[in-house]
């Protein structure tokens, strides 16, 4: 019977981020795969909202795995990150003709994963 290796892996999530899942997806597709000193080199410079916050949730997530799951931080690559839509906090603004428009604030979900290169 062959033995089962365990693959361990370390994760960051992030819930309630007040930012479009959209705006994460852009910068999320880019370090997708990539070991974890090109994803920051690449998040540094980009200039998108979403870069403060991954970068942040990054840096959160090499720590969680070398600290909880004893992991080489020179091994690690993103094997996932996903950003899921979280509640949308709704809000009215006056317009004219004493109508209201609505205003939706979207929130996301921000998960990343992080796996050790054999």
């Amino acid at each position: 019977m062959p033995e089962e290796t365990v693959e361990v892996q370390a994760r960051a999530e992030l819930k309630y981020a007040r930012i479009s899942a959209r705006k994460v997806k852009i910068v999320a597709d880019l370090i997708r795969g990539k070991n974890v000193n090109e994803a920051l080199s690449i998040i540094k410079y980009t200039p998108k909202a979403s870069s403060e916050v991954l970068e942040k949730l990054l840096k959160s997530a090499i720590a969680n795995a070398e600290n909880n799951h004893h992991m080489d931080g020179t091994k690690l690559y993103i094997s996932e990150i996903y950003a899921n839509q979280g509640p949308t906090l709704k809000r009215i603004r006056p317009a004219a003709k004493g109508s209201a428009v609505r205003i939706r604030k979207r929130t996301s979900h921000i998960t990343i994963v992080l796996k050790e290169r054999e």
